[in-house]
């Protein structure tokens, strides 16, 4: 066997449905030995290789595989970083696959040569050179253990074009998979017994308990579970901001989205007031606790955490409890210890003033939800989004980039089908990812309508993508909100006082008309009538991806749902009115 056939063979073995990459020099093996097997796996070309490692990112996030995509060598490895950072930091399981130049050539000069495990290993679980054509199999099992075991993240192989065209001896060889490993979590694990115990004793002893749903919730497919646990003890739930969607929004002990950015006032007041908290899947850091300042009153000594990765425990507080373990399996143990007569009622006069502040919130929102206003609201604009998804009535994979939708959709987005999942990727908020995201998040299901969700300076990075949705006929509905600035820097400027801002504007895309030209069908909104049509229109349409150009508003025309900025603006971020906050 070649080199070339070993890894496909591994790949296949481990159940990879689709790799994503760039064909470049280096990587022609490797295209060879996939176009032998077309049928049993696919190769997806992207434009650009940071796109096709957001791609894998979003088959990761959406399902429980590791999304796996190539390079080839030199350019093509650097354009792989910040995607595979990306993914890292926010534990999403993927595996990249450098195919470099010959190990004869190293040190001699060779065009694109560079040290790519070295450059990966800082964002990297494992970052590993293979040097030996039969080491292949042992290599690509010990990456698939590591990025789906503990807390899943990425893993870099590098692999030379030499190890991919030599002849292997089959019987030198095992291509044994670990059937454990080809998903997310591998090993899932549990703590000792009276660690749950002593966590359900202190959920049922406390008045004021509450519940932080985190992104390693959504990670584990563990909403229902953390659903059941509320409902069993009538604990409020929160979420951060990659936590969003872990039970319907309009439940009844669904409070909202605590921290900074697009924060519901009425959940951070809740973390607040609550006098035992219990975090499930997040690291509870600078953005749920707004860089440490809030709650005012001090977490220590009232929180608990259940957390896959144990060194992230009390990192920042002293908890007083901390419970290592799969979020999933931790949460189903602990349904089962839920005490057979428990009526939970101690908690209902909590459970009530959290949902009084809620109503009092949405109520006081219907004034920003229902501007006519020009240039068009973005809370406006998520309105009509709530309305047309509500609507379509199908679920569907929702990826937003992290810059202008974020938080006003994070505040207003309302996801009322459990089987709609929306991601934000939060760990670097790098943007051009929510476009070609799109692209993995229909490989990862096809049942569930990609969309995407960025702003122009985002879309301008990314814009290449178009051609790949088409050229897959991908169903995918992009919303672009087209403003001409880098919005949230400009925000920033003007919150600094600087008003003349600098570096920031550039010409709005005409977007309908790019989106045009690459054959997607494409409307634009400049107001509610026209992006309620569009929107209707977009979600009718199946015959491949669409796009719909929304003339918005700029959040640095008036100041978005942020703590960290309504409070610098001399305004109490904790209230629940409904007031329009300018910069000058």
């Amino acid at each position: 066997m070649r080199g070339a056939d070993i890894l496909v063979e591994m790949l296949i073995g481990y159940g990879v449905e689709v790799v994503f990459g760039v064909p470049g020099d280096t990587n022609v093996p490797f295209y060879e030995a996939l176009q032998e097997r077309e049928g049993k796996i696919r190769h997806v070309m992207a434009r650009d290789e940071r796109s096709a490692g957001y791609m894998a990112d979003a088959y990761g996030r959406f399902t429980k595989k590791p999304g796996v995509f190539e390079c080839p060598s030199g350019a093509g490895a650097m354009y792989s970083l910040p995607p595979v950072a990306e993914s890292n930091s926010s534990s999403v399981p993927v595996i990249l696959l450098t195919i470099d130049i010959p190990l004869p050539g190293e040190g001699r000069g060779v065009l694109t040569e560079l040290d790519c495990a070295r450059l990966f290993d800082p964002i990297t679980k494992m970052s590993v050179q293979v040097k030996s054509p039969e080491k292949l199999p042992e290599i690509i099992r010990r990456a698939f253990r590591v990025a789906c075991s503990g807390k899943p993240g990425a893993v870099h192989l590098q692999i030379p074009e030499d190890m991919l065209i030599a002849d292997v001896d089959p019987a030198r060889i095992s291509l044994h998979v670990e059937e454990e490993c080809k998903e997310f979590p591998a090993y899932p694990t549990l703590p000792a017994p009276h660690k749950l115990d002593t966590l359900i004793s202190l959920l049922t002893a406390s008045a004021k308990p509450l519940i932080v749903s985190g992104g390693g919730v959504n990670r584990a497919c563990a909403g229902p579970e953390v659903t059941e646990l509320a409902e069993r003890l009538n604990i409020p739930v929160c979420t951060t901001m990659t936590g969003q969607g872990t039970m319907p929004d309009d439940h009844r002990l669904a409070v909202g989205v605590i921290g900074d950015n697009g924060f519901h006032p009425h959940a951070n007041w809740a973390l607040e007031h609550a006098d035992f908290v219990l975090f499930v899947g997040s690291k509870m850091g600078s953005v749920v606790t707004i860089g440490w300042t809030f709650p005012k009153i001090t977490l220590n000594k009232r929180v608990a955490q259940i957390d896959i990765d144990p060194e992230i425990m009390a990192n920042n507080y002293e908890n007083v409890l901390c419970v290592p373990g799969d979020a999933k399996l931790v949460v189903q143990r602990l349904i089962e210890l839920v005490p057979a007569r428990n009526n939970a009622t101690h908690t209902q006069a909590w459970v009530d003033e959290l949902n009084g502040l809620r109503a009092e919130f949405w109520e006081n929102s219907e004034v920003l939800l229902n501007s006519e206003a020009s240039p068009l609201r973005p809370e406006r604009a998520v309105r009509c989004f709530n309305e047309a998804l509500e609507a379509y009535g199908k679920p569907a994979h929702i990826y937003s980039d992290a810059g202008t939708p974020t938080p006003h959709m994070t505040r207003f987005l309302k996801l009322r089908d459990p089987r709609t999942r929306f991601a934000i990727p939060r760990a670097f908020g790098g943007l051009g990812s929510a476009l070609p995201a799109t692209v993995g998040a229909w490989f990862a299901d096809n049942h569930r309508r990609p969309i995407g969700m960025f702003g122009d300076g985002s879309f301008g990075m990314s814009v290449g993508e178009l051609e790949t949705l088409v050229r897959l006929q991908i169903p995918a509905i992009l919303m672009l909100f087209n403003n001409g600035t880098f919005g949230w820097i400009k925000g920033l400027h003007r919150l600094k006082g600087h008003n003349q801002c600098f570096g920031v504007d550039f010409m709005p895309p005409r977007g309908q008309a790019i989106a045009e030209a690459f054959g997607l069908k494409a409307w634009t909104a400049t107001d509610s009538r026209s992006l309620d049509e569009a929107l209707k229109n977009a979600f009718s349409y199946a015959d491949g991806p669409c796009l719909i150009d929304i003339h918005v508003e700029s959040i640095a025309d008036r100041v978005p749902p942020v703590y960290s900025w309504l409070l610098k603006r001399g305004k109490d971020p904790l209230s629940t009115k409904a007031e329009e906050v300018r910069y000058f």
